[in-house]
Protein backbone atom coordinates (compact mmCIF):
# COMPACT_ATOMS: atom_id res chain seq x y z
CA UNK A 1 0.00 0.00 0.00
CA UNK A 2 1.34 3.28 -0.77
CA UNK A 3 0.79 6.84 0.00
CA UNK A 4 0.58 10.57 -0.72
CA UNK A 5 0.20 13.28 1.58
CA UNK A 6 -1.01 17.05 0.10
CA UNK A 7 -2.68 20.28 0.97
CA UNK A 8 -5.84 21.18 0.63
CA UNK A 9 -8.13 24.86 1.35
CA UNK A 10 -9.62 22.57 4.15
CA UNK A 11 -6.43 21.05 5.49
CA UNK A 12 -4.11 18.16 4.89
CA UNK A 13 -5.60 14.87 3.23
CA UNK A 14 -3.36 11.38 2.70
CA UNK A 15 -4.58 8.96 0.03
CA UNK A 16 -3.80 5.34 0.37
CA UNK A 17 -3.74 3.34 -2.59
CA UNK A 18 -3.54 -0.18 -3.82
CA UNK A 19 -3.28 -1.86 -7.42
CA UNK A 20 -6.96 -2.36 -6.97
CA UNK A 21 -7.82 1.09 -6.41
CA UNK A 22 -7.80 4.07 -3.69
CA UNK A 23 -8.20 2.40 -0.29
CA UNK A 24 -8.12 5.40 2.16
CA UNK A 25 -9.04 9.54 2.38
CA UNK A 26 -8.24 10.59 5.49
CA UNK A 27 -7.99 14.41 7.06
CA UNK A 28 -4.85 13.72 9.33
CA UNK A 29 -5.08 16.01 12.63
CA UNK A 30 -1.70 17.69 12.16
CA UNK A 31 -0.90 21.50 11.25
CA UNK A 32 -0.41 22.86 7.70
CA UNK A 33 3.62 23.07 9.22
CA UNK A 34 3.53 19.71 9.80
CA UNK A 35 2.14 18.73 7.11
CA UNK A 36 4.64 20.92 4.75
CA UNK A 37 7.63 19.34 6.95
CA UNK A 38 6.21 15.80 5.60
CA UNK A 39 5.60 16.48 2.26
CA UNK A 40 9.08 18.35 2.10
CA UNK A 41 11.09 15.03 3.12
CA UNK A 42 8.55 12.37 1.22
CA UNK A 43 10.69 11.05 -1.79
CA UNK A 44 8.66 11.97 -5.07
CA UNK A 45 6.80 8.98 -6.60
CA UNK A 46 5.09 8.95 -10.01
CA UNK A 47 1.64 8.56 -8.75
CA UNK A 48 -0.77 6.39 -10.55
CA UNK A 49 -3.41 8.26 -13.59
CA UNK A 50 -5.90 7.51 -11.56
CA UNK A 51 -4.50 8.40 -7.98
CA UNK A 52 -3.61 12.01 -9.50
CA UNK A 53 -7.20 12.15 -11.03
CA UNK A 54 -8.50 11.78 -7.10
CA UNK A 55 -6.06 14.26 -5.92
CA UNK A 56 -6.84 17.02 -8.44
CA UNK A 57 -10.75 16.41 -8.02
CA UNK A 58 -10.54 16.70 -3.79
CA UNK A 59 -8.39 19.87 -4.43
CA UNK A 60 -11.03 21.21 -6.13
CA UNK A 61 -13.77 20.00 -3.97
CA UNK A 62 -12.32 21.36 -1.02
CA UNK A 63 -11.42 24.61 -2.71
CA UNK A 64 -15.67 25.06 -3.15
CA UNK A 65 -15.62 24.10 -6.33
CA UNK A 66 -17.75 20.88 -6.19
CA UNK A 67 -17.03 17.88 -8.13
CA UNK A 68 -18.35 14.44 -8.69
CA UNK A 69 -16.03 12.30 -6.80
CA UNK A 70 -18.26 8.87 -7.86
CA UNK A 71 -15.01 8.46 -10.63
CA UNK A 72 -12.98 7.52 -8.05
CA UNK A 73 -12.13 3.46 -8.04
CA UNK A 74 -12.13 2.03 -4.23
CA UNK A 75 -10.70 -0.57 -2.79
CA UNK A 76 -12.79 -2.02 -0.34
CA UNK A 77 -11.48 -5.41 0.08
CA UNK A 78 -10.57 -5.18 4.41
CA UNK A 79 -14.37 -3.84 4.71
CA UNK A 80 -16.90 -6.33 5.72
CA UNK A 81 -19.57 -7.85 3.75
CA UNK A 82 -22.22 -5.86 5.84
CA UNK A 83 -19.89 -2.48 5.47
CA UNK A 84 -19.46 -2.58 2.05
CA UNK A 85 -23.05 -3.22 1.07
CA UNK A 86 -23.72 0.48 3.73
CA UNK A 87 -20.75 2.12 2.08
CA UNK A 88 -21.79 0.97 -1.53
CA UNK A 89 -25.11 2.40 -0.88
CA UNK A 90 -24.50 5.81 0.53
CA UNK A 91 -22.29 6.11 -2.46
CA UNK A 92 -25.18 5.96 -4.96
CA UNK A 93 -26.37 8.77 -3.10
CA UNK A 94 -26.40 12.10 -5.20
CA UNK A 95 -24.59 15.12 -4.56
CA UNK A 96 -27.27 17.49 -2.93
CA UNK A 97 -29.28 15.18 -1.22
CA UNK A 98 -29.42 13.22 2.18
CA UNK A 99 -30.78 10.51 3.78
CA UNK A 100 -30.94 9.17 7.30
CA UNK A 101 -29.06 6.35 8.87
CA UNK A 102 -32.66 4.53 9.07
CA UNK A 103 -33.09 5.04 4.96
CA UNK A 104 -29.80 3.25 4.43
CA UNK A 105 -30.70 0.25 6.60
CA UNK A 106 -33.89 0.19 4.78
CA UNK A 107 -32.63 -0.16 1.33
CA UNK A 108 -30.66 -2.89 2.48
CA UNK A 109 -33.66 -4.57 3.88
CA UNK A 110 -32.64 -4.42 7.70
CA UNK A 111 -34.76 -2.16 8.93
CA UNK A 112 -34.06 -1.54 12.38
CA UNK A 113 -30.51 -1.59 11.80
CA UNK A 114 -29.82 2.35 11.68
CA UNK A 115 -27.29 1.96 14.65
CA UNK A 116 -25.15 -0.83 12.59
CA UNK A 117 -25.18 1.63 9.74
CA UNK A 118 -24.18 4.30 12.00
CA UNK A 119 -21.42 2.28 13.19
CA UNK A 120 -20.42 1.61 9.68
CA UNK A 121 -20.23 5.42 9.04
CA UNK A 122 -17.98 5.94 11.98
CA UNK A 123 -15.25 4.00 10.21
CA UNK A 124 -15.63 5.24 6.91
CA UNK A 125 -11.98 4.69 5.41
CA UNK A 126 -12.89 6.91 2.66
CA UNK A 127 -13.96 10.72 3.11
CA UNK A 128 -15.29 12.07 0.30
CA UNK A 129 -15.58 9.39 -1.77
CA UNK A 130 -18.26 7.77 0.22
CA UNK A 131 -20.07 10.72 1.41
CA UNK A 132 -20.87 9.78 4.74
CA UNK A 133 -21.77 13.34 5.47
CA UNK A 134 -24.91 13.11 3.61
CA UNK A 135 -26.70 10.83 5.98
CA UNK A 136 -28.21 12.59 8.70
CA UNK A 137 -29.79 10.82 11.69
CA UNK A 138 -33.85 11.15 12.08
CA UNK A 139 -35.52 14.65 12.13
CA UNK A 140 -32.88 16.01 10.29
CA UNK A 141 -30.14 16.21 12.69
CA UNK A 142 -26.66 16.13 12.21
CA UNK A 143 -25.76 13.14 13.79
CA UNK A 144 -22.31 12.35 14.25
CA UNK A 145 -18.75 12.52 11.99
CA UNK A 146 -15.66 11.07 12.45
CA UNK A 147 -13.47 13.43 10.72
CA UNK A 148 -11.31 16.03 12.42
CA UNK A 149 -13.41 19.07 12.60
CA UNK A 150 -17.01 16.86 13.95
CA UNK A 151 -20.29 18.10 12.44
CA UNK A 152 -18.78 21.44 11.64
CA UNK A 153 -16.78 19.42 9.04
CA UNK A 154 -19.88 18.24 8.03
CA UNK A 155 -21.70 20.69 7.69
CA UNK A 156 -19.18 22.33 5.63
CA UNK A 157 -19.21 19.32 3.40
CA UNK A 158 -22.78 19.46 3.16
CA UNK A 159 -22.54 22.95 2.16
CA UNK A 160 -20.42 22.74 -0.40
CA UNK A 161 -23.36 20.57 -2.05
CA UNK A 162 -25.33 22.88 -1.38
CA UNK A 163 -27.55 21.06 1.35
CA UNK A 164 -29.13 23.69 4.29
CA UNK A 165 -27.80 22.31 7.47
CA UNK A 166 -30.80 21.75 9.16
CA UNK A 167 -32.20 23.00 12.93
CA UNK A 168 -29.28 21.49 14.80
CA UNK A 169 -26.57 22.71 12.65
CA UNK A 170 -25.92 26.53 12.34
CA UNK A 171 -27.89 28.19 10.59
CA UNK A 172 -27.76 28.21 6.66
CA UNK A 173 -27.22 31.90 6.96
CA UNK A 174 -23.41 31.70 8.12
CA UNK A 175 -23.31 34.92 9.77
CA UNK A 176 -26.94 34.27 11.88
CA UNK A 177 -25.75 33.50 15.52
CA UNK A 178 -25.09 29.29 17.17
CA UNK A 179 -27.33 30.53 19.63
CA UNK A 180 -30.82 31.78 20.61
CA UNK A 181 -30.99 35.85 20.53
CA UNK A 182 -34.54 36.31 21.17
CA UNK A 183 -34.19 33.56 23.98
CA UNK A 184 -31.37 35.50 25.29
CA UNK A 185 -33.25 38.67 25.68
CA UNK A 186 -36.18 37.46 27.07
CA UNK A 187 -33.47 36.14 29.82
CA UNK A 188 -32.09 39.31 30.29
CA UNK A 189 -35.45 41.31 30.85
CA UNK A 190 -36.64 38.89 33.24
CA UNK A 191 -33.52 39.44 35.23
CA UNK A 192 -32.57 43.09 35.01
CA UNK A 193 -35.02 45.90 34.67
CA UNK A 194 -32.64 48.63 33.86
CA UNK A 195 -31.24 46.79 30.99
CA UNK A 196 -34.68 46.08 29.71
CA UNK A 197 -35.67 49.84 29.94
CA UNK A 198 -32.23 50.31 27.62
CA UNK A 199 -33.17 47.26 25.14
CA UNK A 200 -36.48 48.83 24.67
CA UNK A 201 -35.11 52.17 23.92
CA UNK A 202 -32.61 50.50 20.81
CA UNK A 203 -34.81 47.86 19.51
CA UNK A 204 -33.89 44.16 18.07
CA UNK A 205 -31.03 42.64 18.82
CA UNK A 206 -28.98 42.56 15.44
CA UNK A 207 -25.52 40.73 16.48
CA UNK A 208 -24.23 39.01 13.22
CA UNK A 209 -20.95 37.50 12.80
CA UNK A 210 -17.99 38.28 10.59
CA UNK A 211 -18.34 35.38 8.01
CA UNK A 212 -15.44 36.42 5.36
CA UNK A 213 -12.58 36.39 8.54
CA UNK A 214 -10.67 33.41 9.75
CA UNK A 215 -8.66 33.74 13.04
CA UNK A 216 -5.92 35.45 11.17
CA UNK A 217 -7.68 38.30 9.45
CA UNK A 218 -9.48 38.42 12.52
CA UNK A 219 -6.50 39.17 15.22
CA UNK A 220 -4.47 40.85 12.10
CA UNK A 221 -7.09 43.45 11.98
CA UNK A 222 -7.26 43.87 15.84
CA UNK A 223 -4.10 44.54 16.34
CA UNK A 224 -3.90 46.72 13.46
CA UNK A 225 -6.74 48.67 15.34
CA UNK A 226 -5.64 48.87 18.95
CA UNK A 227 -5.14 52.51 20.73
CA UNK A 228 -6.06 54.11 17.35
CA UNK A 229 -9.64 55.72 16.45
CA UNK A 230 -11.87 53.97 13.87
CA UNK A 231 -11.45 55.99 11.02
CA UNK A 232 -7.42 55.87 11.30
CA UNK A 233 -7.31 52.16 11.74
CA UNK A 234 -9.57 51.83 9.03
CA UNK A 235 -7.18 53.69 6.49
CA UNK A 236 -4.10 52.06 7.94
CA UNK A 237 -5.56 48.43 7.25
CA UNK A 238 -7.02 49.27 4.01
CA UNK A 239 -3.38 50.25 3.38
CA UNK A 240 -2.11 46.96 4.62
CA UNK A 241 -4.46 44.64 2.53
CA UNK A 242 -3.69 46.98 -0.93
CA UNK A 243 0.08 46.34 -0.44
CA UNK A 244 -0.74 42.34 -1.03
CA UNK A 245 -3.97 42.72 -3.83
CA UNK A 246 -5.64 40.90 -5.85
CA UNK A 247 -5.94 38.71 -2.23
CA UNK A 248 -8.80 39.99 -0.35
CA UNK A 249 -6.55 39.82 2.35
CA UNK A 250 -3.07 38.99 3.19
CA UNK A 251 -2.25 35.12 4.54
CA UNK A 252 0.19 34.51 7.25
CA UNK A 253 2.87 33.61 4.71
CA UNK A 254 2.09 37.05 3.05
CA UNK A 255 3.22 38.65 6.35
CA UNK A 256 5.59 36.98 6.96
CA UNK A 257 7.35 37.40 3.72
CA UNK A 258 7.08 41.43 4.14
CA UNK A 259 9.51 43.50 4.70
CA UNK A 260 9.14 46.33 8.14
CA UNK A 261 10.20 49.19 5.28
CA UNK A 262 7.07 47.87 3.23
CA UNK A 263 4.58 47.82 6.23
CA UNK A 264 5.92 50.84 7.91
CA UNK A 265 5.54 52.72 4.36
CA UNK A 266 1.48 51.49 5.31
CA UNK A 267 1.27 53.57 8.30
CA UNK A 268 1.76 50.56 10.83
CA UNK A 269 4.38 50.72 13.72
CA UNK A 270 7.05 49.04 14.64
CA UNK A 271 5.19 47.44 17.75
CA UNK A 272 2.46 46.21 15.89
CA UNK A 273 4.43 44.90 12.75
CA UNK A 274 6.42 43.01 15.53
CA UNK A 275 2.67 41.74 16.54
CA UNK A 276 1.86 40.95 13.07
CA UNK A 277 4.54 39.27 12.45
CA UNK A 278 4.44 36.47 15.98
CA UNK A 279 0.93 36.34 14.83
CA UNK A 280 1.94 34.73 10.88
CA UNK A 281 4.46 33.01 12.86
CA UNK A 282 1.98 31.37 15.33
CA UNK A 283 -0.75 30.71 12.68
CA UNK A 284 2.08 28.95 10.37
CA UNK A 285 2.90 26.85 13.90
CA UNK A 286 -0.64 26.11 14.82
CA UNK A 287 -0.32 27.68 18.10
CA UNK A 288 -3.06 29.80 16.33
CA UNK A 289 -5.64 26.84 15.65
CA UNK A 290 -8.41 27.03 12.40
CA UNK A 291 -11.91 28.29 13.08
CA UNK A 292 -12.97 24.58 13.08
CA UNK A 293 -11.00 23.60 15.62
CA UNK A 294 -12.27 27.11 17.62
CA UNK A 295 -15.73 26.50 17.30
CA UNK A 296 -14.48 23.03 19.53
CA UNK A 297 -12.50 25.02 22.17
CA UNK A 298 -14.27 26.77 25.98
CA UNK A 299 -13.97 30.27 26.00
CA UNK A 300 -11.01 30.61 28.34
CA UNK A 301 -9.11 27.80 26.41
CA UNK A 302 -9.20 30.00 23.16
CA UNK A 303 -8.23 33.12 25.02
CA UNK A 304 -4.99 31.24 27.00
CA UNK A 305 -4.14 29.97 23.49
CA UNK A 306 -4.66 33.23 21.75
CA UNK A 307 -2.69 35.66 24.26
CA UNK A 308 0.59 33.55 23.47
CA UNK A 309 0.60 35.79 20.14
CA UNK A 310 2.39 39.20 20.61
CA UNK A 311 0.34 42.15 20.70
CA UNK A 312 -2.82 39.79 21.52
CA UNK A 313 -4.19 40.60 25.03
CA UNK A 314 -7.58 39.50 26.43
CA UNK A 315 -9.63 42.38 25.08
CA UNK A 316 -8.64 41.15 21.18
CA UNK A 317 -9.56 37.45 22.03
CA UNK A 318 -13.09 38.67 23.35
CA UNK A 319 -14.06 40.28 19.93
CA UNK A 320 -12.95 37.49 18.20
CA UNK A 321 -15.08 35.28 20.79
CA UNK A 322 -18.18 37.54 20.20
CA UNK A 323 -17.53 38.76 16.17
CA UNK A 324 -16.53 35.86 14.71
CA UNK A 325 -17.60 32.81 16.94
CA UNK A 326 -20.74 34.21 18.24
CA UNK A 327 -19.89 33.36 21.83
CA UNK A 328 -22.97 34.02 24.32
CA UNK A 329 -21.50 34.70 27.13
CA UNK A 330 -18.71 37.55 26.78
CA UNK A 331 -18.39 40.13 28.82
CA UNK A 332 -15.41 42.27 27.73
CA UNK A 333 -14.70 44.67 31.34
CA UNK A 334 -11.92 46.95 30.04
CA UNK A 335 -14.11 48.03 26.91
CA UNK A 336 -14.62 51.58 26.76
CA UNK A 337 -17.41 51.03 24.80
CA UNK A 338 -19.25 48.97 27.29
CA UNK A 339 -18.52 50.54 30.38
CA UNK A 340 -19.24 53.33 29.25
CA UNK A 341 -22.56 52.66 27.60
CA UNK A 342 -23.33 50.70 30.73
CA UNK A 343 -22.69 54.53 32.73
CA UNK A 344 -25.13 56.22 30.56
CA UNK A 345 -27.69 53.32 30.82
CA UNK A 346 -27.53 52.76 34.81
CA UNK A 347 -27.05 57.01 35.39
CA UNK A 348 -23.57 56.68 37.04
CA UNK A 349 -21.45 59.47 37.10
CA UNK A 350 -18.04 57.27 36.60
CA UNK A 351 -17.17 54.60 34.62
CA UNK A 352 -17.30 51.54 36.36
CA UNK A 353 -14.00 49.67 37.34
CA UNK A 354 -14.24 46.52 35.21
CA UNK A 355 -14.63 44.29 38.52
CA UNK A 356 -17.85 46.24 39.54
CA UNK A 357 -18.75 45.73 35.94
CA UNK A 358 -18.17 42.20 36.03
CA UNK A 359 -19.79 41.45 39.08
CA UNK A 360 -22.86 43.37 37.95
CA UNK A 361 -22.62 41.02 35.00
CA UNK A 362 -23.10 37.81 36.72
CA UNK A 363 -27.03 38.64 37.19
CA UNK A 364 -26.95 38.27 32.60
CA UNK A 365 -25.04 35.10 32.59
CA UNK A 366 -25.41 33.24 30.33
CA UNK A 367 -25.98 35.73 27.99
CA UNK A 368 -23.37 38.53 28.54
CA UNK A 369 -22.28 39.19 24.93
CA UNK A 370 -26.18 40.37 24.50
CA UNK A 371 -25.72 42.60 27.03
CA UNK A 372 -22.83 43.99 25.68
CA UNK A 373 -24.01 44.55 22.67
CA UNK A 374 -26.98 46.68 24.27
CA UNK A 375 -24.42 48.88 26.20
CA UNK A 376 -22.64 49.42 22.88
CA UNK A 377 -25.80 50.52 21.27
CA UNK A 378 -26.17 53.10 24.55
CA UNK A 379 -23.65 55.18 22.79
CA UNK A 380 -25.73 55.59 19.78
CA UNK A 381 -28.83 57.19 21.73
CA UNK A 382 -29.11 60.63 22.46
CA UNK A 383 -30.65 60.00 25.77
CA UNK A 384 -31.42 56.90 27.66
Amino acid sequence: MQDVLFETAAGPVRLRWTDAGISAIELPQITDREARAAIAKAAPIQLPRFVHDARAAIERHLSGDPQDLSFIPLDLSRASEFHRKVYQAVRELPAGSTATYGDIAARLGKRGAARAVGQALGRNPLLLAIPCHRVLASEGRPGGFSAPGGVAMKARLLELEGIARGSLFASRDPSALPFDGEGAVRHLRERDERLARLMDRVGPFRLRLATMQTPFEALAESIVYQQLSGRAAAAILSRVVALFRPRRFPRPEDVAGASEPTLRGAGLSRGKIAALKDLAAKSDAGVVPRLTELRDMADEEIVERLTAVRGVGRWTVEMLLIFRLGRPDVLPTTDYGVRKGFTRAFGRRKLPAPKALLAHGERWRPFRTVASWYLWRALELTDV
